[in-house]
């Protein structure tokens, strides 16, 4: 008996030793903070997403949420203090500051209440357009700008930010962006980018957070490089500014693992790991020029250990992937966009693409001595994906990788980043220009030129062709794999349809558009292949319309526009279908 529980004991004592061994092993690879946001479209009614729920992203293993509506938390601010005529009591605009605050209040406690942290999101300058009226000529530049370099601005912002913290006490940090100002979600505000001089603006608006919210108020301010000069992807801008900025633990700064923003064929971003102070890494679930979760589009896998173009024609000299950085003592964190990113759709009513995406880059956060594939696996059993459906799965996640890099952009061939525009949100552009702002119509004519100069056009074309026989291949793949959840199930089904007819109609696109800049440089059209691929395009669009009437989960259909800098449909005149419409007249000549 006593040899029997000494035998017992030695085995809980092994179990327990195991277990804490584990658990240490875990501490020392995850990362402190892993956050998640849901970033709504500017001006449109808010997203309806799972993921604004944190009870759901603590379950999910996040420690922090980053709320993005941009309804500013400093945008809820009475300024009373400063002057009571900005927000007046009795006045419409005051009505709209006590709504919008009443609003953090309740995001606040639901985030503390589920056991995680509460970050807003903060454009800067972001101020009352009363309180910019009033003080203008003390805060603006000779062009109307709001300056930093007047001392009246950093005065104000001081005042703001002691305002912040007095109203929402419990507010865990804030998460600063500079460079963009998205105004369409404060109507009684404005604003512009703060980075007038280069590097020294972000020096004075960093230490100025750092000693406002970091040093006095025991608060985080993530820092995000995320800018238009060089702040982002550029190591001596970065070094320059960071470098004479004190560390102070609750200052983390924020990057995207791209050189740019989320798209294929950029390099990993040169930035990461540099310099002293912490950093967390943004990451794209839903990638706003790849889909937004309408098709599969699965990029963990090469986020973790690097891109598929890493070592074709975009090769880096440095990091390709966050395995490779996960061990460097700057890095602190991955920010995972759940939902969000662009503008418009194309809209998806079921989140499984994006759910993967997050699943596998919050969980391989909290041990980062885990493979990707080990999380992957588990994330299928989870979900009812086993046996012969769990390799198809793989499988099908894997192809959908390659589709989009050679329907979207190149394997292979050069692929300029200026180009990569010519597809995004819900648009699809054509050859020719548009005098509209950031339209997207323009790149692909860049493309076509040098392609066609190096007599590489038709090798352009047959990638997309290639990227439609993967396509098909992840639909049969699709219609093999069982799951859990039948809605999910489906879903898989039907948005590798969509996948493979969305990249059919580019192929065909390109197709009609490579046939008819052939004619329009030698003066010889092949008018019976453009009939021939006209008539295709057509009935692919038919189809497309088709499985979208057929099927209620499938998400909001792409347009053949280029995109416009203008709300609300975002979207120019010219683009795919005016491009194809200029070849479809000259076959009635």
């Amino acid at each position: 008996m006593i040899s029997n529980y000494k035998q017992i004991m030695q085995q809980w004592l092994y179990i327990l030793i195991l277990v804490i061994s584990t658990n240490q092993v875990n501490a020392q690879n995850s990362v402190p903070y892993i956050l998640d946001m849901v970033q709504n479209n500017p001006g449109e009614p808010l997203t309806v997403s799972e993921f604004n729920k944190p009870d759901y992203l603590k379950k999910h293993g996040y420690n922090g949420q980053v709320i993005a509506d941009f309804t500013f938390a400093h945008a809820a601010l009475t300024f009373e203090k400063l002057n009571p005529l900005i927000f007046p009591e009795g006045s419409d605009e005051r009505a709209w500051v006590t709504k919008a605050a009443e609003r953090v209040r309740q995001n606040i406690k639901a985030a503390h209440q589920a056991g995680i942290k509460i970050y807003y999101f903060t454009d800067i300058i972001v101020l009352p357009k009363k309180l910019v009226e009033l003080y203008r000529n003390e805060i603006c530049d000779k062009d109307g700008q709001i300056s930093f370099e007047r001392p009246k601005t950093v005065e104000i912002h001081r005042i703001m930010l002691n305002e912040l913290f007095e109203t929402f006490p419990d507010l865990d940090g804030l998460v600063i962006r500079t460079g963009e100002t998205y105004l369409n979600n404060v109507p009684y505000h404005t604003g512009n980018n703060p980075i007038t001089n280069a590097e020294e603006s972000h020096i004075k608006l960093i230490n100025l957070l750092r000693e406002e919210v970091c040093v006095k108020r025991n608060k985080n301010v993530f820092y995000r490089t995320w800018s238009f000069g060089g702040m982002h992807e550029q190591p001596p801008y970065y070094l320059n500014v960071t470098n004479k900025i004190a560390p102070h633990p609750n200052l983390i700064f924020s990057i995207k693992h791209t050189k740019g923003d989320y798209h294929r064929t950029f390099d990993f971003n040169p930035t990461i790991t540099l310099g002293k102070h912490p950093q967390i890494i943004e990451v794209q679930c839903q990638r706003e020029y790849q889909g937004k979760g309408a098709y599969p589009n699965y990029v963990m896998e090469g986020v973790i250990n690097g891109f598929e173009e890493y070592q074709t024609n975009t090769p880096q000299t440095g990091f390709t992937g966050l395995q490779e950085v996960s061990s460097n003592p700057n890095f602190k964190g991955i920010w995972s966009w759940s939902r969000g990113g662009g503008w418009v759709g194309p809209y998806i009513t079921n989140e499984f693409w994006c759910r993967l995406n997050a699943y596998v880059i919050s969980h391989w956060g909290a041990n980062t001595k885990q493979t990707e594939l080990q999380v992957f696996n588990r994330f299928m059993t989870e979900n009812g994906i086993t046996g012969k459906s769990a390799t198809y799965f793989r499988k099908l996640c894997i192809l959908s990788a390659q589709a989009v890099l050679r329907g979207h952009y190149s394997a292979s061939l050069p692929f300029k980043t200026d180009w990569v525009w010519w597809m995004r949100d819900e648009f699809l552009a054509g050859i020719d220009r548009e005098n509209e702002p950031f339209s997207s119509e323009g790149p692909l004519l860049d493309a076509f030129t040098s392609y066609y100069e190096q007599d590489l056009l038709r090798k352009a074309v047959e990638e997309k062709y290639e990227a439609v026989r993967i396509w098909k291949e992840i639909v049969q793949l699709s219609n093999l794999i069982r799951m859990t959840d039948k809605e999910d199930e489906v879903y898989i089904r039907i948005s590798s349809k969509y996948g493979l007819l969305l990249h059919q109609i580019v192929a065909e696109g390109w197709n009609i558009m490579a046939l008819g800049f052939i004619g329009d440089k030698t003066g010889k059209y092949d008018k019976v292949k453009l009939a021939s691929a006209i008539r295709m395009y057509d009935e692919l669009w038919s189809q497309y319309n088709q499985l979208k009437a057929d099927n209620p989960s499938c998400a909001t259909l792409y347009k053949p526009y280029a995109f416009a800098y203008q709300a609300p449909s975002y979207h120019a005149k010219k683009g795919m279908a005016a491009s194809i419409d200029k070849y479809r007249q000259l076959l009635l000549k």
